[in-house]
């Protein structure tokens, strides 16, 4: 079994309040949700309202299986936010 990971940070500079933020954070997951199969939730700085950070998980029985899948949901991520993407962790166990 191989898991792989991702931790995405990104920055909202538009963003002033936490519930414009939630609205974020609920599109860029529902839009990923319903296009892969992978587990997705925002992990990190949830009471900094223009700090998003999102991490994804799939499990897969290949390496690469798993390392193209996040590598299209970051790629997604990347086409369907105006956020500004401040860094990118990826993992494979």
């Amino acid at each position: 079994m191989i898991i792989g990971t991702a931790k995405i940070h990104l920055f909202a500079n538009w963003v002033h309040s936490l519930k414009e933020k939630r609205m974020v954070v609920k599109s860029i997951i529902d839009k990923t949700k319903h296009k892969f199969n992978v587990s997705i939730a925002e992990i990190e700085d949830q009471d900094l309202h223009q700090s998003i950070v999102i991490g994804i998980a799939c499990v897969s029985t290949d390496k690469r299986h798993a390392d193209s899948q996040i590598q299209n949901v970051i790629n997604f991520i990347e086409d369907n936010t105006d956020a500004m993407i401040q860094s990118i962790e990826t993992d494979l166990y």
